[in-house]
């Protein structure tokens, strides 16, 4: 298929028809690929590139990667043809001037070097946590292993774990290096050797959650909730009408407290990613993972015996649970749920997300996931940057009447546990009497 005259012409139609699981078509700036069998060996994972079978990926396309050069040379074999003429460049059920106007914004964000990190600033994030890492050891080893020390040497490697996840996070999205296999590299250190996790494991459920945002069977942050919790307006509506009672859901607001934040890493995740590196044969993340627990355990087993050390192991875990839980879902579970609607990237993101107020502190609490709406928009970008892009932002919601949130961080926590109780009172009213 040399030039664009040899290539066969489908409309939109055409191409939203095949989302099916025998046939997967998408749309790159008006180009049309086969992505059926691609996706199996997709580096995302198959779901994240299926997520937009049938659908315009061009600005998901953008956003993700950074090398889109390559990536277009790699696409060539999967093109199939292109749209018609007389189709127009935006899928019809989409808003063509905010697509636009979005995509001017990106390039003015590319012009602007907001997508250019200083490493400086990674490096100094890196140093921060290594040093808390051996100020921690050093506490119980120079201090001695009493209640005090002992305490002061969970809460710095709760923080340290913390922080370095906030950290495999900038790597994971490659914001840190103009070249992928640098940021991959380094993420299986970081989230592997500093936190004992498959990088492969992060990759495959966090890219789905970008692509498609709070979009129920897309979104796998949003697929486990219904097994423990009832999120959503919609959603909720959904499950009372269809008498699915798997938990007491009008009570959801308040077991959260027991099951959400202190459970999610030391109970659930902790076994399961062991499960996906062993199961998907993932080697290499598993080599980084052990290389974690052996270090761990030369470092405290010496100081606490086995018992202390596991016991300081998983209230470690414990503090590590809290924290991400609270800072990952304050910007997601209050915000609209749903099935996918094929919205513009703008929408999609804005609808999905909302921020939490700039402070020095509430930056370096959440890693600047403060920022989750430019974070959102720009998956790529250093988080150093998001401020600096954040007004721009602002505007373009406001030229469309799209609503742009941010709020104070306690007033974010507390809006988890309103919207948990509000939608589990939907739950109840539709399980009660429709």
């Amino acid at each position: 298929m040399g030039s664009s005259g040899d290539l066969a012409h489908f409309t939109w139609e055409e191409v939203q028809r095949r989302c099916t699981h025998e046939e997967r078509w998408l749309v790159i700036n008006r180009k049309v690929y086969d992505i059926t069998r691609f996706r199996l060996i997709h580096p995302g994972g198959p779901r994240v590139i299926s997520h937009y079978a049938g659908q315009d990926a061009t600005d998901p396309f953008t956003a993700f990667h950074i090398d889109k050069e390559l990536v277009h040379k790699r696409l060539k074999c999967l093109l199939i043809g292109e749209l018609a003429p007389d189709e127009p460049s935006v899928e019809p059920c989409k808003d063509a001037a905010m697509v636009q106007d979005f995509r001017d914004l990106r390039s003015t964000v590319e012009k602007m070097g907001l997508l250019t990190p200083n490493k400086l600033f990674f490096f100094g994030a890196l140093m921060h946590i290594l040093v808390l890492d051996v100020l921690a050891w050093a506490t119980l080893r120079y201090c001695g292993t009493s209640l005090i020390p002992f305490l002061v040497t969970l809460v710095l490697l709760g923080t340290v774990q913390a922080q370095a996840g906030w950290l495999q996070h900038d790597f994971g999205h490659l914001s840190v290096f103009s070249q992928s296999k640098w940021n991959h590299l380094v993420h299986k250190f970081v989230i592997g050797h500093l936190k004992g996790a498959p990088a492969s494991w992060w990759n495959h459920l966090h890219f789905q959650h970008h692509a498609k945002p709070n979009c129920f069977r897309k979104d796998p942050d949003i697929n486990m909730h219904p097994l423990f919790f009832a999120l959503g307006k919609k959603l909720s509506v959904e499950l009372g009408v269809k008498k699915k009672k798997y938990m007491p859901y009008n009570h959801q607001h308040k077991y959260f407290f027991l099951i959400g934040p202190p459970a999610l890493i030391p109970v659930y995740f902790q076994w399961y990613i062991f499960y996906f590196a062993v199961q998907r044969k993932k080697w290499v993340d598993l080599a980084w993972m052990i290389s974690f627990y052996v270090r761990f355990a030369m470092c405290y087993i010496p100081l606490l015996g086995v018992s202390g050390t596991v016991i300081m192991f998983f209230l470690v875990r414990f503090i590590e649970s809290n924290w991400f839980v609270w800072v990952t879902q304050m910007n997601h579970i209050p915000m609209n749920i749903d099935y996918d609607q094929n919205k513009e990237w703008l929408s999609t993101q804005l609808l999905a997300t909302c921020n939490v107020d700039q402070s020095l502190f509430n930056d370096w609490f959440s890693g600047h996931l403060n920022f989750q709406i430019e974070h959102h928009l720009f998956p790529t970008m250093p988080r150093h940057n998001y401020c600096k892009v954040a007004s721009l932002v602002r505007s373009l919601c406001k030229k469309y009447g799209v609503e742009y949130q941010s709020k104070p961080l306690f007033t974010a926590f507390a809006d988890i546990v309103e919207s948990l109780r509000e939608s589990g009172e939907l739950w109840l009213d539709a399980y009660l009497h429709k």
